[in-house]
């Protein structure tokens, strides 16, 4: 059921895109999901669409990771794009059902705000899926170092960000475990309408959220075991560097970013 779910998992290779340095990766996804976001025409969004299909290219991935990354959100995917289709208030009728009414403007907005996260999924999952957790963590560290004289926790918040999203793929495949475990003892997980698929998933929410935090203290465990300390005095065997790709992939990502913004 929840078989070929990719986001928030790390893919090793020698691609353009992962041999960039982290901070510009991360500075890139933020610029074009901003962009996304302020986005409000088609051919905006086809824009974006394809330099967004042309970084997913230059990273050599198969495009089944990035479609596994929005099967893990289909769900938020359908219930935005319905939102807004039925409730979007519009004088040009294209359905009626029953109270509900299906306009052309509500049509356009399900389709507008569906493409617009999708996108977004695309392009975070292109961060995660070419970013390795040690690289990610660094990168973030280095974005947050000004947040130091403030007194921020500069480093832990950007293990914090990085460990919450690893966690993603590790309950996914808990999840489809717990699944499979239930349907292999007679659980009819699949039966029934809507409601009831709803009420048949309800038990697996104990298990898994024990899994969770049997996960989570195994990880504390083993980096007490390390003696691990964060923060201050603490050095990499290999220094976040600049190069001339990493100027070009920020240089273009903010110049998309200015053109959204209409600067």
């Amino acid at each position: 059921m929840l078989a070929g779910r990719t986001f928030g998992q790390y893919i090793p290779g020698n691609s353009f895109f992962h041999r960039l340095d982290p901070r510009a990766k991360v500075v890139c996804v933020l610029a074009i999901a901003i962009s996304v976001i302020i986005a409000n025409k088609w051919y905006e969004f086809t824009l974006l669409a394809g330099l967004t299909m042309l970084l997913i290219f230059l990273s050599r991935l198969p495009a089944r990771l990035f479609i596994g990354g929005l099967r893990s959100f289909w769900v938020l995917l359908a219930i935005t794009f319905l939102v807004q289709l039925l409730f979007t208030p519009g004088n040009d009728v294209l359905l009626a059902l029953g109270p509900l009414r299906v306009s052309r403007e509500g049509l356009e907005a399900g389709s507008l705000i569906f493409v617009r996260l999708s996108l977004v999924i695309l392009i975070a999952s292109l961060l995660t899926l070419t970013t390795s957790p040690i690289n990610l963590t660094a990168g973030l560290e280095s974005i947050f170092a000004p947040l130091k004289r403030v007194g921020v926790p500069t480093h832990e918040l950007a293990m914090m960000m990085t460990i919450a999203l690893r966690f993603v793929p590790i309950l996914l495949t808990e999840a489809d475990i717990i699944i499979k475990s239930q349907q292999s003892r007679g659980a009819r997980l699949n039966s029934g309408g809507v409601v009831g698929r709803a009420k048949n998933l309800l038990p697996l929410f104990v298990p898994l959220f024990a899994g969770a935090l049997r996960r989570a203290e195994e990880l504390a465990i083993a980096m007490e075991a390390r003696c691990y300390r964060g923060g201050a005095n603490r050095t990499r065997m290999n220094s976040l560097v600049f190069r001339l790709p990493d100027y070009i992939i920020i240089s273009i990502s903010l110049a998309v970013l200015a053109g959204a913004a209409g600067l």
